[in-house]
């Protein structure tokens, strides 16, 4: 149950702006290769310390993030006809994500993304604007306010 007692902050600017990741991204790679993808980050997040913030069931929600990015990479809606518009911010708030948590979580990604062309027939051309798209929705995922000292 969500903690509607704590402050809720809200990054400065606003929701992200700027381009959606290339869809041409998924026609490289297949849906397989992002479920793939998407399986090997959350393998990541298992061991690292912000493993707390996700739920027990890591394969399970690794395929609900993979539904996602096949969406947002122009797939079918995978991620909207099983369980709802993305609303992605909201659907993080219960969770007290700080930016370290949410550094975190890009080092995994970054991790997993190191060779990225080879292990998913990711476009080369394309992993520079992935990586710029994933720190904007990062730094809206963040729900706690930075420590002031």
């Amino acid at each position: 149950m969500p903690d509607r007692t704590r402050p809720v902050y809200t990054p400065a600017g606003g929701p992200p702006q700027g381009p959606r990741p290339s869809e041409e991204i998924l026609p490289a790679v297949g849906e397989d290769a992002v479920f793939q993808m998407l399986e090997d980050l959350y393998a990541e997040l298992e061991t690292s310390d912000v493993r707390h913030l996700f739920p027990p069931n890591m394969k399970a929600a690794s395929r609900k993030s993979a539904a996602f990015f096949v969406q947002l990479l122009g797939g079918p809606p995978l991620f909207s006809q099983t369980f709802g518009p993305p609303r992605m911010r909201a659907r993080h708030l219960p969770f007290e994500i700080d930016e370290h948590a949410r550094q975190v979580w890009l080092a995994c990604f970054h991790k997993v993304l190191e060779d990225a062309e080879t292990r998913y027939a990711f476009p080369p051309e394309h992993l520079a604007g992935f990586l710029e798209f994933l720190e904007r929705f990062s730094s809206w995922m963040v729900n706690v306010a930075p420590d002031p000292s």
